[in-house]
Formats: structure tokens, sequence, C-alpha cells
């Protein structure tokens, strides 16, 4: 699971779809504005910022932030602009975001950052049109992972330290991921591939795992939450998100799993079909009504099978 071969191709990925947003940018679109580089947070390394692209009219809107892909450890804020396009069009506030990378900032500065970015949207509701009772995430492979694992914790679950008492919070109230692992406490105790992020083996930081694994967070009023996959995915198992769907659906969470047959990692983020299916989950789940969410949830039934399973 996201190996160095694997974090090498999702690096082509983000270059791939970088390529595609210098031509979705050429023309100019009526029907949102686009305000580029916004500083969400400023970290010791140097400020983050989103892409928003925001709609016409005079809101408040439901509001969405996307998350890009590259193996916690590569990728753009450019990276899924025409995701981000396609949202604001249908009449969605998008942040489109950066944040701090692996190795240099080895996780859980990522989860953080993705915080940060949720809390920065409730913070400024008037100036981006934001309806603050109604924000979801979008993501892809890691960005997939970030916003299934927003979507699964609790405020106080993950809570970054030096955090005012009184923060917004960053509560997600619908999650599309793709393409996301959910689940390493299913790698061998022995596996190297994510010591640059979690900074050891399983043996050796296994409750880096265990924190890092959205399935470990499900409880019973997280939001609702789609999740789609290639069948032939050879970098993200598929069995890691559909350990996740089983356990929302043991939690009686909204959640559904659309499989794309025959696309591997790659050729899922790309397929129009998927899109269909998350806008059409998205528009019933946040746009049509406002989600329930409380503060405190309740756990779920233990899982039958061990989480070191394969």
């Amino acid at each position: 699971m996201l190996g160095r071969h694997s974090r090498r191709a999702l690096g082509s990925l983000a270059v791939f779809l970088g390529v595609q947003f210098v031509a979705s940018t050429a023309a100019a679109d009526e029907a949102f504005d686009v305000l580029p580089d916004q500083v969400y947070i400023e970290r010791d390394s140097g400020p983050l910022e989103a892409d928003l692209y925001v709609p016409h009219g005079d809101g408040p809107f439901p509001a969405m932030i996307v998350v890009h892909g590259g193996a916690w450890a590569s990728g753009t804020k450019a990276q899924l602009a025409g995701i981000a396009k396609g949202l604001a069009k249908h009449g969605y506030t998008v942040a489109a975001i950066s944040y701090r990378l692996a190795p240099q900032d080895p996780f859980p500065a990522q989860v953080y950052d993705c915080q940060a970015a949720v809390r920065w949207l409730r913070t400024n509701t008037e100036k981006y049109k934001v309806d603050s009772d109604r924000i979801g995430g979008y993501g892809y492979s890691a960005g997939g992972h970030l916003v299934a694992l927003l979507g699964a914790m609790d405020d106080d679950d993950f809570r970054e330290p030096g955090l005012a008492a009184d923060a917004q919070s960053a509560r997600l109230q619908v999650v599309v991921a793709g393409g996301a692992p959910c689940d390493f406490r299913m790698l061998p105790a022995d596996s190297e591939r994510l010591t640059y992020w979690l900074g050891g083996t399983p043996a050796k930081r296994p409750d880096a795992y265990e924190q890092a694994s959205p399935t470990k967070f499900v409880t019973s009023d997280d939001p609702p939450m789609f999740f789609f996959h290639g069948a032939a995915d050879d970098i993200v198992p598929i069995r890691s998100p559909k350990r996740m769907v089983e356990r929302l659906k043991a939690a009686k969470v909204p959640v559904e799993f659309y499989e794309i047959p025959e696309a591997g990692h790659m050729g899922a983020v790309v397929d129009r079909s998927s899109m269909h299916e998350a806008l059409a989950f998205v528009e019933r789940h946040l746009k049509a009504k406002t989600p329930a969410g409380g503060d405190h949830r309740a756990p779920v039934p233990a899982e039958s099978e061990s989480v070191h399973g394969q």
C-alpha cells in the first residue's frame, strides 16, 4: 500500500492533472468567481493556501473542501481543479487546499492542515458565502484518506496542540473519498511502506498506524459518506475502503460504495460516472437538507475479524 513506486506513480498523476488544470482554466467561467492563493493558515514552514471557487449569487452556499492526493508527499491544490469547478458550477463554494507534505512534515501535520481549512471556512462564511452548517469534503487517494479521516473524527479525537478552546468545529457534514486507504492496521507488522510518513513500521509505531486509520474512528453519528474505487487498483487495495463501508453500515451511517470496473488507481480519478454518482450523493445529503451531526458519538460494535487480517 503506497510504497516508493506507488509514490512515484502518484507524482506522475499529479503532473498529469496539473496539465489538465492549465487547460481547464484557459477560458473564463461565468458561473463562479475564482479567488486563487487565499492563505488559510500560517505555519512555521510558511503559509498554506487554498483556491476558492465561489458561485455567483447571494448565498450562503454549501461548501466543499477538495483535497489532492500524492501519497501525502506530493501534489498541489491545482490537482483537482476540474472537480472543484464542477462542484462550483452546481452551487457549492469550494476550497481546493494545499497542505504540508511528508517526509518533511510527517503525520499528523496533514490532518491538522485539513482541519484548519474547515475551521477557516467557518470563520469566513460571509466573505466566501458559506453555510457553516453544510461543509463537506472531497478527496482522492491520500486526499480521500484525509477527508474520510476528518469525517469520522470528532473535534476532540485529534485536537491540534495549542488550538483555542473556542475554535470553530472541523467536522464535515458529507464525505466523498476516492481511491482512499482507510485502515493501515491491515499492513504487515514489518512493512516499511509508510515509514516516510508514519515514522516507522507498524511494529514500532502501532499508535500512529491506528490513529491514521479512518476506520478506527467510525461511530454512529458520522456524516454520510460516498466511496469510489477502481476494481483493478493495485496501489490502494479495494478491501481497505470496503472494510470502512462495512463498519459504517454497521453503525447505520448513510454510505455508498461505487466500484469502477477494470479501472486502476489513476483511471478511477478521471471516471465521469463516479463523479456523477458522487455529486448525486452530495446533492441529497448536503444541498437538499442540512445533515444531522452531534458532538458526541456512540461507539459501534467491534469488528468481527482481526484488524491485522489481509
